[in-house]
């Protein structure tokens, strides 16, 4: 598919997701009130949503990131997560928050959570940009969620296509429709 030559139809404004980011900064900032916050970044698609997060929080927060894979270069999930850069560090002391762009078939986040809590934190969350439910192929609700977005590929903040297009200031829907 050549994306550049389909239309792009904006799902979530750069504006939209300014005004999301600093609400669920809000929020986790109370919930993580008087606690060790270790925020676990799932790269790649997550490096710019997480820095727009963790930049709203009012607590102190540890940063650290992991690198996992269940798409290559693919549209869809090939089922298999494999973790290719762990987390460093000990998590005994902490809370931790998994941060990741999107929530669809489930598999990434369930397997990076269940893998963390082997590390023995605290407590193990789950915050997503977009949640995309109707994929789901495990049982897991994100505990905070930016957008629930209808069953649509999408691309921008973050999310790639072909690895391109992370620095897309909006998230955006390709459609087949020509220009």
């Amino acid at each position: 598919m050549d994306i550049d030559k389909k239309v792009w139809e904006v799902l979530c404004s750069e504006e939209d997701i300014k005004k999301r980011t600093k609400e669920l900064g809000e929020q986790l900032s109370k919930d993580y009130a008087n606690k060790k916050l270790f925020v676990v970044s799932l790269l790649k698609g997550s490096f710019i949503f997480t820095a727009d997060l963790v930049r709203e929080l009012t607590i102190p927060v540890k940063v650290n990131f992991m690198t996992s894979s269940s798409y290559g270069h693919g549209t869809e999930t090939s089922g298999k997560v494999e973790i290719q850069v762990d987390v460093e560090g000990d998590l005994t002391e902490y809370d931790v928050l998994v941060v990741d762009d999107i929530t669809d078939s489930g598999l990434t986040m369930k397997y990076v959570m269940e893998h963390l809590a082997k590390k023995n934190a605290k407590s193990i969350k789950s915050c997503v940009l977009l949640d995309k439910p109707e994929r789901r192929k495990v049982e897991l609700v994100p505990d905070y969620v930016g957008f629930t977005i209808p069953d649509k590929f999408v691309v921008g903040y973050g999310l790639n296509f072909g690895d391109y297009y992370r620095n897309i200031p909006y998230v955006f829907v390709v459609t087949d429709k020509d220009r």
